[in-house]
């Protein structure tokens, strides 16, 4: 007869992910896991697999759970105001951040990228999704006149997401502001 599991996996998981979030994979032993998470490393294995597995499943986590809302780019009416604020607040959230975590997602990518397949995968998918709904969200500015005509949806979708991505590097430390701000506001302007 299989044994109940004495812990919360999504507790256990969720612990997991602030603990790889502060200090990294490679960082990360799996005697730190076991200290943090307060489970043996059987019930670790035989639940999430190995450190990898695990690491996977907390950045997932950390992608569906904290992926900014993007749900007023796709509202009726004009388009812009929407792709603007959210540079802005992705620029604001630098400024505020006083830890020095970043985002996970930037974290996976600077320390795992391009070794780990997998890791890349879900980096990936994050930027892809991100770059996909702004370049709808330009597509319908341009379409609304919002836009000028010869600008690429696309590309410029991809260079704001350089960007907000970039800014959440400078997170990782303590950013000056007005490079942050200098930085947001020039992707702005590209946006007349």
């Amino acid at each position: 007869m299989a044994r109940t599991k004495e812990f919360d996996p999504d507790a256990v998981l969720a612990s997991a992910l602030e603990l790889f979030w502060a200090r990294g994979y490679e960082a990360t032993s799996m005697a730190d896991l076991v200290d943090h998470l307060g489970i043996g490393k059987a019930s670790i294995y035989a639940t999430f697999g190995s450190k990898h597995d695990l690491y996977l499943k907390a950045l997932d986590r950390y992608v569906e759970t904290s992926t900014p809302d993007l749900s007023n780019l796709s509202q009726p009416g004009p388009a812009l105001p929407a792709v603007r604020a959210l540079v802005e607040r992705y620029a604001e959230e630098t400024l505020r951040d006083s830890s020095p975590r970043g985002c996970f997602v930037v974290n996976a990518a600077t320390e795992r990228m391009p070794d780990d397949a997998e890791t890349a995968r879900l980096v990936e998918a994050s930027w892809d999704g991100l770059e996909t709904t702004l370049t709808s969200a330009l597509l319908r500015a341009q379409a609304q006149g919002e836009l000028a005509p010869e600008r690429d949806p696309r590309s410029v979708a991809r260079f704001l997401l350089v960007v907000m991505q970039g800014l959440r590097v400078l997170g990782k430390g303590r950013p000056e502001p007005g490079r942050v701000r200098d930085a947001a506001r020039e992707a702005l302007d590209m946006l007349r």
